[in-house]
């Protein structure tokens, strides 16, 4: 079997082709079509995998730049964390009690927090996709239309939130109130849990960590739906109309 047919019988059987409608639908007809229509070109198995791997890596890298600089959470709204509930119902009382700009900096450190902590990302995404397996591909090609995005949180979490704590932490830490905040928990003990105060810093590292992968899935959409998105040669040699 020679290379092209080879690679549309992978494509065929990795995406159960035909597919169903819809921004999945059009992402794996169009690696399936650009590959059928090879026509004595390059497309092959290797080069699919490839390219799902450079959109990925050029998706997080974006995700990863807006988040990271100054501003990426706390001037937007969709991405901006707020203070924790056990705070935000006593917002009115301290202010009442001259603590608003106290609130105001807490606040404002949090998501400045996570803006730095989101530059760390960047090496475990870049890792996550190295050991991304043909198995991988397949999944994700056909997956959900998040299943790339799916795929960094089952692979990533865990480590990005290890590492997003103590960069959290270091920036909390210079705001008053977060450490008289910090210090009523742990006055409170394991009654601070069912009152609904959690962790100050693993709360904002959570935070940002969900705001990330909301980024990411913004990223993965534009790829798979808009053709404008794919910059690179390999990319567009792949998922070209």
């Amino acid at each position: 079997m020679n290379v092209r047919r080879a690679a549309a019988v992978f494509v065929t059987l990795a995406l159960g082709f035909p597919v169903a409608a819809g921004p999945l639908g059009d992402f794996a007809t169009k690696a399936y079509e650009a590959t059928k229509r090879a026509n004595g070109g390059n497309v092959s198995e290797a080069d699919i995998g490839s390219a799902l791997r450079e959109a990925l890596a050029k998706g997080a890298s974006s995700a990863v730049k807006q988040l990271g600089s100054a501003d990426g959470y706390w001037q937007n709204p969709r991405f901006k964390i707020p203070l924790p509930k056990s705070l935000a119902k006593s917002d009115a009382l301290l202010r009442s009690l001259g603590a608003g700009p106290r609130l105001d900096e807490l606040h404002l450190s949090m998501n400045r927090a996570a803006e730095s902590a989101v530059p760390v990302a960047a090496e475990v995404f870049s890792g996550a996709i190295k050991q991304m397996t043909l198995t991988d591909v397949r999944a994700i090609l056909d997956g959900a239309p998040d299943a790339a995005t799916q795929y960094f949180r089952t692979s990533s979490s865990d480590t990005l939130l290890t590492r997003f704590k103590p960069i959290v932490a270091g920036i909390t830490a210079k705001a008053g109130l977060a450490q008289q905040y910090k210090r009523v928990l742990a006055s409170a003990g394991p009654l601070a849990a069912t009152l609904g105060a959690p962790d100050l810093d693993t709360y904002v590292a959570q935070k940002a960590l969900d705001g990330l992968f909301l980024r990411v899935a913004d990223e993965e959409k534009a790829i798979r739906e808009n053709p404008a998105a794919r910059t690179s040669a390999l990319l567009k040699k792949v998922f070209a109309k």
